[in-house]
């Protein structure tokens, strides 16, 4: 096998997993079809040394650096099909064509399952937002907004005070009670139960959500907690374990980011219970390192 690692997705997980192993002299493949769950933001927060810069720039500098090593190889495909084979495992990819490799790293991310609600795709990753530490700074200050999807919302709501006036819309379902409650109110929390039927706003920025009852409160930001969908088909044909977060299935994975399948490397938001751009640069920086040091002790 001519590939030392192939690796399924090429944005901050995997191309952070790259660096380490062609820094180590070792020929990586990346397959990727350059479809980040990031894309829809303008610019990325909260990243050391590159707050503010765009996804797609931060994946064209890396790309760029990473060029500059003879091991590295980009192509843009789709991983489709895996088998396991003595040594190492056969990728078969959406062009056709197969790459066989000894180790293999998924960097792929998720897809965000968002509310079925009117309008939430035109202001996703510009006003309605899941992650304040990523997007809130820029929303300071402003009437700011949680739909809640499940009880994982009431300590959403707890934590934006921070950086606005905040209503907790329960859509009439998910109804913080006793001490949660009581929390909720002691950081000014404000509870609406009327659910929100549609978003109202223009160019990405919302202005104001509408309400069942015909009301319109004014809202610049709002913050929900999609569900996590692991869309890569990889995943299931290699049986990979998996395990419950709080947003939904992950896969399983030791401190050296290793599956349940040895030699299989899972980085970024596919085994990350948080997530974040930097929490994925340092999985895949992991997970990089951990298939590096597998070519080499674990042949």
């Amino acid at each position: 096998m001519d590939i030392d690692v192939l690796i399924v997705g090429g944005s901050f997980a995997g191309l952070s997993a790259a660096m380490q192993l062609v820094r180590g002299r070792r020929k990586v493949v990346v397959l990727d079809t350059n479809q980040p769950r990031n894309r829809f933001a303008r610019a990325s927060h909260g990243v050391f040394g590159l707050d503010g810069k765009s996804p797609a720039e931060i994946r064209a500098t890396a790309l760029s650096q990473l060029a500059l090593y003879p091991g590295f190889q980009l192509v843009e495909d789709a991983a489709v099909g895996v088998e396991k084979l003595r040594g190492g495992f056969e990728v078969a990819a959406e062009s056709d064509a197969v790459y066989r490799a000894k180790k293999l790293i998924l960097a792929s991310g998720i897809t965000d399952q968002l509310p079925d609600l009117p309008g939430v795709k035109a202001f996703w990753g510009k006003s309605v937002i899941h992650c304040p530490y990523c997007h809130g700074y820029e929303l300071s200050d402003r009437p700011l907004g949680v739909f809640a999807t499940s009880e994982l919302s009431f300590h959403q709501a707890a934590m934006i005070p921070d950086w606005g006036a905040t209503t907790l819309f329960t859509q009439g379902q998910f109804n913080p009670e006793g001490e949660v409650l009581g929390h909720l109110i002691d950081r000014g929390v404000v509870l609406e139960e009327t659910p929100i039927t549609n978003l109202l706003g223009a160019k990405g920025q919302l202005q104001a959500v509408l309400l069942a009852d015909g009301r319109e409160i004014p809202l610049e930001g709002l913050y929900v907690s999609p569900k996590a969908m692991l869309a890569s088909p990889l995943i299931r044909m290699l049986d990979l374990a998996l395990e419950d977060s709080l947003v939904g299935s992950i896969v399983k994975v030791d401190a050296f980011k290793e599956s349940s399948v040895n030699g299989v490397f899972v980085a970024g938001d596919l085994s990350n219970p948080m997530q974040s751009g930097t929490f994925a640069i340092a999985s895949g920086t992991m997970a990089g390192v951990a298939a590096h040091r597998s070519l080499i002790f674990n042949k």
